[in-house]
């Protein structure tokens, strides 16, 4: 980090110039160097005067800035510029010109900003301030798989009053003193360090692998397989952050079986670990079961099936047999185009917490059939292991991690 914080101040300068001004005037007041960009469409910047236009904002997304307006809905416009705006912030990180990012946006704006900061390593400080941060609004598109601040702004970001002028400090406050004091991109975190997934129907195991790991010299770092968690640990695979994987919870997969899974995620997972040729183990935890909300909401279509009440606002709801089947296909296909080395390891006894003899989701003859589907559908070369046990038994656990740490040391002795 440069010895002054290079705040990139993001902002639609035709509707939210005077507030954009008075933001950057407080991040110079605590020390900071504000970039202001200037994701505008439609109206002429006001009250503002932009480091970086709109119209350099649109070329770096491939395109004219009328291009842009003349897009055929704003929808399709904000599309085309999140692009430009993404691109941007990506070459001041590149260029080592920026220590964090902040934007105050609406609706379009703040999904502007959102797109803007996703190029960002995890632990680079971002913020943004919007009224949408509000009510039973999702917030995974303004934050994704990043680790984003959002900030409700209370009045609509229009006007400086005593309320907008004490979140905007807060706001500058905030970005610059985590700039300063805190923000390291995290963009390599060892040749030991192993990515794992886990919910709370894994946690114990999971609990009894780290210790395990960790004496052996590697570090693990646990994600939430929630929908975000299990991307946001192929993300950083990707960047080569992260060395190797034990994937024992596939709750994502097993929710995106379903158009209303909370949890579920797209084509790519299960797939990124694979293409980077990193080691992986994989553990089918927790693929009984899809995430609905709360009881009384849930659907009529699922009101006859095993489910489990894991808390007000969530719902289990247990796989058929058929989409078993179906799901063990589909991890073994992901699986098949790996390049690197893959081992399956099984439990036969149950996949979750309550999928025990006598647990609400206990249902052997769907398990069998995704274990079944799984066995057949992978290849040759890809170890399966079938164990006589269950997902959180801690023996198996100890088995995981073995198997992980021999894959790990096989893969340095061929190298």
């Amino acid at each position: 980090m440069s010895a002054v914080p290079r705040i990139a101040l993001l902002a639609t300068l035709d509707t939210k110039g005077d507030e954009t001004e008075y933001v950057r005037t407080r991040v110079r007041e605590l020390g900071g160097e504000p970039l202001v960009i200037d994701t505008g469409i439609l109206g002429e910047p006001a009250g503002c005067e932009p480091d970086v236009t709109r119209a350099e904002v649109a070329r770096a997304g491939g395109r004219e800035l009328e291009e842009v307006r003349t897009a055929g809905s704003r929808g399709a416009a904000v599309e085309l510029m999140q692009q430009g705006a993404r691109a941007i912030v990506e070459r001041l990180w590149r260029e080592r010109r920026l220590d964090g990012a902040l934007c105050l946006g609406g609706a379009e704006g703040a999904l502007l900003g959102a797109a803007a900061m996703a190029a960002l390593p995890v632990g680079v400080p971002k913020l943004i301030v919007s009224p949408s941060a509000s009510g039973r609004r999702p917030f995974g598109p303004f934050v994704g798989e990043t680790d984003t601040l959002v900030m409700h702004s209370v009045t609509d970001i229009l006007g400086l009053s005593a309320i907008s002028r004490a979140v905007f400090d807060n706001a500058a406050a905030a970005v610059v003193g985590m700039a300063r004091d805190a923000g390291r991109p995290v963009e390599h975190l060892g040749e030991r360090c192993v990515g794992i997934t886990m919910l709370g129907h894994t946690t114990p195991a999971v609990m009894r692998l780290l210790p395990r790991l960790a004496a052996a010299g590697h570090e693990p770092v646990v994600f939430h397989a929630n929908g975000v968690g299990g991307p946001a640990m192929e993300r950083l695979v990707a960047a080569g952050a992260i060395a190797g994987v034990i994937d024992y919870t596939l709750s994502e997969l097993a929710n995106s079986m379903h158009p209303t899974g909370i949890h579920a995620t797209g084509p790519e997972r299960l797939t990124v670990a694979g293409r980077h040729g990193v080691p992986q183990v994989v553990v089918p935890g927790c693929v009984d079961f899809f995430n609905q909300g709360a009881p009384e909401e849930l659907p009529e279509r699922y009101r006859d099936r095993k489910r489990y009440y894991h808390n007000p606002v969530a719902t289990l709801v247990r796989l058929t047999a058929e989409e078993e089947a179906e799901l063990g296909r589909i991890v073994a296909e992901r699986l098949g185009a790996a390049t690197g080395p893959v081992s399956v390891v099984c439990p036969t006894g149950g996949f979750s917490l309550a999928d025990v003899p006598g647990g609400d989701l206990w249902d052997p003859e769907a398990d069998a059939a995704f274990i079944e589907a799984l066995r057949a559908g992978l290849s040759d070369e890809i170890p399966f292991e079938a164990v006589d046990a269950h997902v959180d038994d801690p023996d198996f656990a100890d088995l995981v991690a073995d198997r992980y740490l021999t894959l790990v040391e096989e893969t340095a002795n061929a190298a």
